[in-house]
This record gives C-alpha cells, sequence and structure tokens, in this order.
C-alpha cells in the first residue's frame, strides 16, 4: 500500500504530515457519533444495574417476610406452665382461638424391650430355622441359614423383616446378647416364635407369655396416659396433634396428680412489629423505585424512568393496603383496615392508636391477615396440604366419593387419586391441593387465603415470572445491548473505511504535488540552462 511509503507519510512533496491529519480528520468524523453510542451505553448499562437492584430488592422483601411467618412468631401459640412436662406448639396452618385446659400426664408411653441370654461372642452359631415376629396381629419371618447363623445376622434380618422392631447386639464382660425394641404403645407390643423344625439354639430367641427358656422381657409396651380437664385419653406415642384441635403435644415426664395449665400466647407485640416492619420494608423499596423512575432534564432524570416492568411492579405493590387477604369472618380484611395508609407521595404509614385498637378487639382477625389459611365447607373433606403451597382462591369440589382410590372434581376438573385421598394435579388452578376424604360429598368448596406474606409472593412471582413485566424489562435492554453493540461494530467499519479513504486521497494528491514539484524542478533547471547559454 501506498501507506508504506516513508516519504508519503511524511508529506515530503507537500510538506503537510499527511499520517497525522488523516488520522486527525477521521478521528473528529468518528468523535461525535461515538460519544452518542457512549451515551446510550452508559444509561442502558446503569437501567440493567438498577433493574437488577429493584428486582434483588423485591425478591429479599417477600423472601424475609416468608421466613418471619413461617418462623411461626406471628401466629398464636399454646403456652403451658410447665414446660418440664410436656410442650405444646401450633399445627402449621392452625388458628387457635381461646383456649383453656387443665392436663395431667399420669403415663408416658413406651416400648417393649427384650434381651436375650448372654453368647460367647457375637460370631457364635445361633442355630438355623425360621422366628416368627408378631406385631399387632400381623406375622413377619425371619429366616436365619447358613450365611447368616449368627448374632450379627439374626440382627440384620430381624431389622429387615419391615416389622417395626429393631435389633442391636449388647456386649458386656466379653459376652454379646441380643436387644429387641418394638415401637411404643400398647399396640406395639411383639411375639416372637421359633417354627418347628429350628436348629438347637434358635428358641433361646423366642419371646412371649408361653414362652420358656427365651428371651427376658425389660420393658412392657405401654400408652401414654393424660386427663384433660378430668377425660382420660390414651395414645400409642408421646406426641401427637389429634387430642386438641389444632395443636401438637410432647409429653417429656409423667406427674402423676399433679395438674399443667394449657393456654395460649397472642403475638400481639410481635404483629405490631411487623406491620411497622412491613411498611419500612415497603417503603424502601418504593424510594429505590421512585429514584430510578425520577423525573430529570436533558436526560438527567432516573435510568428506569418510562419503564415498562418497573411501572407495573409499582401498581401492583401499590395495590397490597387494599388487597383482601383473608375473606374469613367479619374483619378487618386488609391492611388499610387495621391502620395500614397510603401517603400521597405513595409511600404507606401506620395509625397506630388504629393498629392498637384493632388488635385488641379482634385479635384472631388481625393475625389471619399475615398468616395463610385454607378452610373446607364439608366436614368430610379435610385439607392435608400446608398453609401457603396452595394457589389463594376458591375452588368448588364436587361428586366426591370415598374409597380406595376416592374419586372427585374441583372446578369440573377430575382429581388425582393417591388411595383414599385426593390430589389437584397440574391440570387443575389447585397444584399440590391435598384433600382427605372421610365421606361423599355432592358439593363443598375449598377456600385459599394468602395472607399478607402469600399475596407479596405471589405478586413477586407475576412480576418475575418467565413472561412477567420485569423479564420483558430485562430482554428490552439486553436487546438494546445488542444493539448498541451492532452499531459499534458499523460505527468502526465506517471510521476505517474513511480513514481509507481519506488516505487514499491524500496519497493521490501527495503523488500529483510530488509530480508538479518534479515538473517545477525540471523547468526551474531548464531555464537557468537556456539563461547561461545566452550569457
Amino acid at each position: 500500500m501506498t501507506t508504506s511509503s516513508i516519504g508519503f507519510s511524511l508529506g515530503i512533496g507537500s510538506g503537510i504530515d499527511i499520517a497525522k491529519l488523516v488520522t486527525d480528520l477521521s478521528n473528529a468524523s468518528k468523535a461525535p457519533k461515538e460519544a452518542l453510542l457512549k451515551k446510550r451505553e452508559d444509561l442502558n448499562t446503569a437501567r440493567i444495574s438498577s433493574l437488577g437492584e429493584i428486582s434483588g430488592a423485591i425478591d429479599s422483601f417477600a423472601s424475609a417476610l416468608s421466613s418471619l411467618i413461617a418462623g411461626g412468631s406471628l401466629f398464636t401459640q399454646p403456652s403451658v406452665s410447665d414446660t418440664s412436662v410436656f410442650t405444646a406448639s401450633a399445627v402449621a396452618g392452625a388458628r387457635l382461638g381461646s383456649l383453656s385446659a387443665s392436663v395431667e400426664v399420669a403415663q408416658l408411653a413406651q416400648a417393649q424391650t427384650a434381651s436375650s441370654s448372654p453368647l460367647a461372642s457375637r460370631t457364635d452359631p445361633v442355630g438355623q430355622g425360621t422366628l416368627t415376629i408378631n406385631v399387632g396381629g400381623t406375622n413377619f419371618d425371619v429366616v436365619i441359614d447358613s450365611t447368616n447363623d449368627n448374632l450379627d445376622g439374626l440382627a440384620r434380618a430381624i431389622n429387615a423383616s419391615g416389622s417395626g422392631v429393631t435389633a442391636s447386639i449388647v456386649t458386656d464382660a466379653g459376652t454379646a446378647r441380643l436387644v429387641i425394641k418394638g415401637q411404643t404403645g400398647e399396640a406395639k407390643a411383639f411375639t416372637i416364635a421359633a417354627a418347628p423344625g429350628a436348629t438347637s439354639g434358635l428358641e433361646r430367641f423366642a419371646f412371649g407369655p408361653s414362652v420358656t427358656g427365651g428371651m427376658t422381657q425389660a420393658q412392657a409396651a405401654q400408652d401414654a396416659i393424660l386427663r384433660i380437664d378430668g377425660v382420660e385419653v390414651r395414645r400409642g406415642t408421646n406426641s401427637f396433634n389429634d387430642v386438641i384441635d389444632g395443636v401438637q403435644i410432647d409429653l417429656k415426664r409423667a406427674v402423676p396428680g399433679t395438674t399443667v395449665a394449657l393456654g395460649i400466647t397472642r403475638p400481639t407485640a410481635a404483629i405490631s412489629q411487623g406491620v411497622n416492619d412491613f411498611v419500612a420494608a415497603y417503603n424502601e423499596l418504593m424510594g429505590m423505585i421512585a429514584e430510578a423512575t425520577r423525573a430529570g432534564v436533558d436526560g438527567a432524570g432516573g435510568p428506569l424512568r418510562g419503564d415498562l416492568g418497573i411501572s407495573e411492579m409499582r401498581r401492583q405493590l401499590s395495590s397490597l393496603p387494599t388487597m383482601v387477604l383473608t375473606s374469613d369472618g367479619p374483619g378487618p380484611h386488609t391492611l388499610a383496615e387495621i391502620g395500614v395508609r397510603t401517603n400521597r407521595d405513595g409511600t404507606l404509614g401506620v395509625d397506630m392508636l388504629k393498629l392498637q385498637t384493632v388488635l385488641a378487639e379482634n385479635p384472631d382477625g388481625v393475625e389471619a391477615l399475615f398468616n395463610p389459611s385454607q378452610r373446607s365447607s364439608s366436614p368430610f373433606l379435610d385439607i392435608r396440604s400446608l398453609p401457603g403451597k396452595v394457589k389463594p382462591g376458591t375452588y368448588t369440589i364436587t361428586n366426591v366419593v370415598p374409597g380406595d382410590p376416592a374419586t372427585g372434581f374441583i372446578n369440573g376438573i377430575a382429581l388425582t387419586s393417591s388411595g383414599p385421598d385426593l390430589i389437584g394435579g397440574a391440570s387443575t388452578d389447585a397444584v399440590g391441593l391435598i384433600l382427605g376424604v372421610s365421606g361423599p360429598v355432592t358439593s363443598a368448596t375449598i377456600t385459599i387465603d394468602p395472607g399478607l406474606g402469600g399475596a407479596l409472593q405471589s405478586i413477586r412471582d407475576a412480576l418475575r415470572a418467565r413472561t412477567g413485566p420485569i423479564a420483558g424489562s430485562q430482554e428490552r435492554l439486553s436487546e438494546e445491548a445488542e444493539q448498541i453493540a451492532d452499531d459499534r461494530d458499523a460505527l468502526e467499519m465506517r471510521s476505517q473505511a474513511y480513514y481509507n479513504q481519506l488516505l487514499n486521497n491524500f496519497v493521490a494528491m501527495e503523488r500529483q504535488v510530488s509530480s508538479f514539484k518534479a515538473t517545477q524542478a525540471y523547468l526551474d533547471q531548464q531555464i537557468k540552462v537556456w539563461s547561461n547559454s545566452k550569457d
């Protein structure tokens, strides 16, 4: 290329620094276009960053509120006057109203245990044949042959029998013995019989009222016995939630003759603090949105001003104070009804006097605003899915027939059968709904209320969905970034073409100037020759 000529590059013919001149002219043409691209790029980067910050903020807001509600601090909880005797907690989703009971724990449930006579070693033969374990009238066979004829093999075979009975080996003073333990409760008592024909020794592991020379009972199976307001109740385990509606009870020790008071503790202080914390977090998020969308002059406003996704986020969040969070009872049903007000600038405030008044008059109603709840209009349909796991709404259940499998419909669509239960499948709006069926139902309704945590999570999910407004904004910004990159490549190509054009033009000019100067020098030389010859 002509650019390889040092003379042309230095402008020997014209005296002009062509290389610098071409570069300066090319840069002068490119600079304003480059500045516009840089401005677009900086604005797009700021938009992406601001959108990511606000999207992360609503994620954190919804997650923090869900964690607070899941922690149970906003639920009414049972209170126990002596937690060394038993403890009590609310079953997930239960709404406890009044609760006052006197509880006496007369006896704890315990498991039956039996031990064998000692053997010299855990690897000594125990005898071959079949042992039959009977638990609650059901038999489970344990086969011992040449492959497992020792204490270790016997213990493994018992544990693999599916009987619910567990076996372990206890060693002491150079001997080993088999210890067998059942599950708690009288119904889980077990017996063990050695089948006729078993080789000598296996009968040592038989156990039962009529067995002699077999295993020795170390502890009898027994039920838990408690008296609630004088009424005796028996359970086969020390942990249960079917004695008092909505209350999980865990027994710790038996104290016959002593009563323990069971009541409730209302989380009024926690709810009041929760309302204020929610308002503070809401205002912080709305402040971020306001800053990102603020008005400005000559493009100096917020980076997301006019963004459709952020506008939709603001609209949906602003609906929270008046959104119906629970449909149960006379109220309150919205945050506005407990004193959460919307200020003129879009932030929220709390009328503490109104909040405290409503908390005092209807603590259950205020509590229901925060916590997801679910209820069935039929006593034959028991909702077994955890609160907050099913999309909020009212569902119509029809033509339910109990059985194994049970059958029925939800909003006209067949429910999925799972034994005696019915499940809302993927073809229904109530995905994850589990209904226990105890009788026929012609028509009933299932009501799922979101509570504040569920409502905020639904807004967050709708905004962040793959086809939601936030995803739409992110897609538009991504496309803009790609367009800027394409425009930059096009600018580079045009600038390089302009540079080459200028260089070719100036090189051609330099050649002409050099040619003219060469002609001028020749003519000057000839004139001098002619002038000298005349002299």
